[in-house]
């Protein structure tokens, strides 16, 4: 009998309850409790964690030690480890070691009193269950405070207990059903004064019972690490079947079930010896299990395909059902009574009811059964339909048994697998990806990563991956996320962009295996970033052998070591666009020519020049001076610097530092396109040099950002001088409150209407010039040569008098897409022509109206118009 009551007087009870009772070993179910329980594997767990086995039974301890004793509610997921729990109390019980305040211990299991029919008394109900009771247990329930009643697997329990649908009993001969039994148990009015656990995977049921929550997780990482290092003898072995564990999609989570490190430690040291490739897949190490426990059947093809078959019966059987078994009379009824010699190693059947180990196991049969024929589960695509928002394990075996080389090891020993059932689908993954891809959601991104990875198949990769969603941010992955995004963008042979955007903790490990992906990625988004030191190195090394051309590292924190680690790769790289804002080790630095000696002690000096210009493409706000402009200058002229952007914003260059800075843009050499020198303390004298630049032959200088420093009207009217040249390539202009007159914008819209001026964004807010001073900016726009796509007017002191303007320029320009008037004084009587005028002009993507004066009177006629924001 699987059960005994197990008393301390009775070793014949403890030696059945050790031994023939716990069942066979088996792959696919893991190390027996018994083996568990005998050597003492998984009671020494990581000291001092939550999850440490003596923690729990601590816990548990207290609670049934309690003047007050309630049920302890035992709660963890499957394999984590509470039927060895509830079965290790009992050894331990009736050897002496603990928990001897009990003179009875009853242990049951809710699926075997699901088969229970008809009525019982309590005495006859343990009578039935427990061989090794006395004729009369009425003695034994004399003094209930002294029993214990371990219940194994409330989620197993076909019957509510819900004391509301029952009638409670408290006569231990009274007779009633199992269920009422059972309720009157755990409610405590039947065998009142008795300690209970109850240990369950997480359930409905738990809301119904009371009592003392223990939560057991399985293993964490350090327990693992102490299980494989355990299990193998030789640590460079157990280092590698750890790392390979830890880093397999799938693998990884399974694995926090003490019983699946047994099977993977297994299948790992049985591989290593023979010399063969560990897994890659979870399918390939299922179909390991699977194509071993067969061969060990010695059966015929035929029988081999027949016995799978007729398990895709009984799993179809508990899927569809929603139920983890069967009872043992129906297995004729799944074709299973020819092979009641060889269901041992597939299912839990020494038990009035047939199951699978595991619902991992139970899944994997399914897949390979859909496979071979169809007919064994009718409700595949309605079971995908409800998974559809999560990678499942079926879905993960039908990914990797769709491909060739993971079936094949089965197909020999099954016979080949149904093509079309296969063509489907691959084309419900193919069709689900491309759709989900096109999405924003990361989650769903993931999912489907994770399944292309499983299925191994580098073409449907490239079928399904056409483009990729740059606004989506892949950051906060974990290892196994990595593996599976690493595998995708390398399948596909690089990414535009890879955006990883607020990765808290990018640990050695997940930078280890992003860098391949990394190295063939054109851009990386790192922003808002925690890396570590090794993880940096790993992106060191991604840059000096990728095609990395841009890197944002902003609000990063680098700090001096990973910021000299990082510059080891900026030597062969070939980045044009570094961000790593704000720089700590420059905050009180005011000569980056020393900080580029520090860091590179051994480069030529040109090497210096290369990485000074990488390293400033962003500064903001790190105390630069003047002094500091010498070698970013010196750098910019070297016709080794591929840098095209440089941002200044927030520092003390000042007018000398500026002038040094504008000469170098004079230089053949000097390739920069973009300079943002916002809030620089520069006044109107430096734009003299800024003119020159401007009107030499080699300046590439598109973009300047002169705004909130106080380049007043002589400084701009010079300007203008610059922007009306055909020869100057200026197409984007920052002028915010840089005290601009009236004069100032006369001669911009002069410029713009010159038909040789380049500009296409130019902003002017911040300046209080009115409408009359904004007057000849909406001249400008309604004039054809103006080129203008994007004006800035932000708090100019606009009123409704310049609405008229406005909507003519807006009508007549056939270059203007957007118009920025935020914090002026249009009232609700601008809005109607604005509403009309926005829509009549289909070239408009957005007039940005907000902090006027408008009332909510007028937001509703506002919203007909999608691209007025208010």
């Amino acid at each position: 009998p699987y059960n005994s009551l197990v008393c301390c007087s009775d070793p014949l009870s403890l030696a059945t309850f050790q031994g023939n009772c716990f069942g066979k070993t088996t792959l696919l179910g893991g190390e027996l409790p018994a083996s568990v329980i005998s050597s003492n594997k998984y009671i020494s767990g990581a000291q001092g964690t939550e999850e440490d086995w003596s923690s729990v039974d601590e816990a548990i301890r207290t609670a049934l030690s309690a003047e007050n004793r309630a049920a302890v509610l035992l709660v963890g997921p499957e394999g984590s480890g509470k039927t060895t729990t509830l079965k290790n109390m009992v050894v331990d019980w009736a050897k002496g070691k603990r928990l001897q305040s009990f003179s009875h211990v009853f242990y049951f299991q809710f699926r075997e009193l699901n088969s229970l029919q008809g009525a019982f008394s309590l005495e006859s109900l343990i009578q039935h269950s427990h061989s090794h009771t006395p004729a009369s247990v009425q003695p034994l329930l004399q003094k209930p405070e002294n029993v214990l009643l371990l219940f194994d697997g409330l989620s197993e329990y076909r019957h509510s207990p819900d004391p509301s649908v029952h009638s409670l009993c408290s006569d231990p001969s009274q007779e009633a059903s199992v269920s009422c039994l059972v309720a009157s148990l755990l409610h405590g009015s039947l065998l009142k004064g008795a300690a209970s656990v109850v240990a369950t995977r997480p359930t409905e049921s738990l809301k119904c019972l009371s009592g003392t929550h223990v939560e057991m997780l399985g293993f964490l990482k350090p327990q693992r690490e102490s299980y494989f290092n355990r299990f193998f003898t030789d640590p460079a072995t157990a280092k590698r079947a750890l790392g390979h564990m830890e880093r397999t999609v799938g693998f990884y989570d399974i694995s926090t079930s003490p019983r699946f490190c047994w099977t993977l430690c297994s299948v790992y040291k049985s591989l290593i010896d023979s010399g063969a490739n560990l897994p890659e897949t979870l399918t390939q190490l299922f179909v390991e299990i699977l194509v071993h426990l067969l061969h060990t059947l010695s059966l015929s093809k035929a029988s081999n395909r027949e016995l799978v078959l007729a398990l895709g019966r009984l799993a179809s059987h508990c899927s569809l059902g929603q139920c983890s078994g069967s009872a043992t009379e129906q297995m004729d009824s799944f074709g299973l009574q020819q092979f009641v010699a060889s269901v041992d190693a597939f299912l839990e059947s020494d038990r009035p009811v047939l199951s699978f180990h595991t619902q991992l196991i139970q899944d994997f049969i399914l897949a390979i059964c859909w496979f071979m024929d169809k007919s064994t589960y009718d409700g595949l695509e309605k079971r995908l339909e409800q998974d559809r928002r999560g990678s499942t394990f079926l879905q993960f075996f039908l990914s990797g048994l769709s491909e060739p080389l993971q079936r094949r090891p089965l197909e020999i020993l099954l016979g080949e697998f149904n093509r079309d059932q296969i063509e489907d689908f691959r084309n419900w993954l193919k069709s689900n990806s491309e759709a989900t891809l096109q999405g924003f959601s990361k989650d769903e991104h993931y999912r489907y990563f994770h399944l292309l990875h499983q299925a191994q198949n580098d073409s449907l990769v490239k079928e399904v991956i056409t483009s990729t969603r740059r606004a989506i941010s892949y950051g906060e992955l974990s290892l196994q996320d990595a593996v599976a995004l690493n595998y995708v963008i390398t399948c596909v042979g690089g990414m535009e962009t890879l955006n990883l955007y607020r990765t808290r903790s990018l640990s050695e490990e997940v930078a280890r295996v992003l860098a391949p992906a990394m190295s063939l990625s054109q851009v990386i988004e790192l922003a808002d970033s925690s890396l570590g030191a090794a993880a940096v190195q790993h992106l060191a090394s991604a840059l000096s052998r990728g095609v990395i051309r841009k890197l944002d590292l902003s609000n990063s924190s680098l700090g001096d070591e990973k910021l000299k680690i990082l510059c080891s790769g900026l030597k062969d790289c070939k980045l044009h666009n570094l961000k790593i804002w704000p720089l700590s080790v420059m905050k009180v630095s005011a000569n980056c020519a020393k900080l580029c000696i520090v860091l590179t002690p051994n480069w030529r000096r040109s090497s210096m020049h290369f990485l000074f210009s990488v390293i400033l493409y962003v500064v903001q706000n790190c105390a630069l001076t003047a002094a500091s402009m010498n070698a970013l200058s010196a750098a910019l002229c070297s016709n080794q610097s591929p840098l095209r952007k440089i941002n200044l914003m927030q520092n003390h260059i000042g007018d000398d530092g500026m002038e040094t800075l504008f000469k170098s843009l004079k230089q053949q050499h000097c390739k920069l396109q973009s300079l943002n020198v916002f809030d620089n303390e520069i006044s109107g004298a430096c734009c003299a040099h800024v003119k020159e630049a401007l009107m030499t032959e080699h300046c590439c200088l598109s973009e300047l950002d002169l705004s909130v420093n106080d380049v007043g009207q002589e400084g701009a009217l010079q300007l203008c001088q610059a922007l009306s040249q055909p020869s100057c390539p200026m197409e984007k202009l920052g002028l915010t409150r840089c005290g601009l007159t009236m004069p100032v914008f006369k001669e911009l819209g002069s410029v713009l209407k010159s038909g040789t001026s380049q500009l296409k964004s130019l902003t002017v807010g911040l300046n209080d010039v009115g409408d009359a001073g904004v007057k000849p900016l909406w001249d400008a726009l309604a004039h054809p040569g103006c080129l203008l796509e994007e004006l800035d007017v932000e708090m100019t002191g606009l009123t409704d008098a310049c609405v008229e303007d406005l909507c003519v320029a807006i009508r007549t320009s056939k270059t203007l897409k957007s118009v920025e008037l935020r914090n002026n004084s249009l009232t609700d009587a601008s809005v109607p022509a604005l509403v009309e005028v926005m829509q009549d002009s289909p070239n408009m993507l957005e007039l940005n109206l907000k902090y006027n004066d408008f009332s909510e009177d007028v937001f509703e006629m506002m919203d007909q118009c999608s691209n007025i924001r208010y």
